[in-house]
């Protein structure tokens, strides 16, 4: 069974930065790609970012490119979200997916395996 679990949510100012991790466990193979994903109050869960484990191939939401830098550490299978610059239009719960296979997908329908999500808080 495979585990996702983020980390590192918080309250913070807009302007602030902020770093998510999120961890994977369990029994699943080389090439997978991570991604976050985040959820407003009263809005569809979007796309944020996205890694893939071999060769560290990444790709951003329109929104976040300049400010959000997706890494990840593969000896550990953990992928880190840093965010700068953050707004409070960015307030949701950020959840990171895993997937197997090396594309890196947008939609959320293509992750099989969920963590159960992280509140970021922006305040203005």
């Amino acid at each position: 069974q495979v585990q996702v679990i983020e980390s590192g949510g918080g309250l913070v100012q807009a302007g602030d930065s902020l770093s998510l991790s999120c961890a994977a466990s369990g029994r699943f193979f080389s090439p997978y790609v991570m991604g976050w994903f985040r959820q407003a109050p009263g809005k569809e869960r979007e796309f944020v970012a996205a890694i893939r484990r071999t060769g560290g191939t990444t790709q951003y939401a329109d929104s976040v490119k300049g400010r959000f830098t997706i890494s990840v550490d593969n000896a550990k299978k953990t992928v880190y979200l840093q965010m700068n610059s953050l707004k409070p239009e960015e307030t949701a719960v950020y959840y990171c997916a895993l997937r197997s296979g090396d594309y890196i997908a947008t939609n959320e329908y293509e992750y099989a395996f969920w963590g159960q999500g992280t509140q970021v808080t922006v305040s203005s």
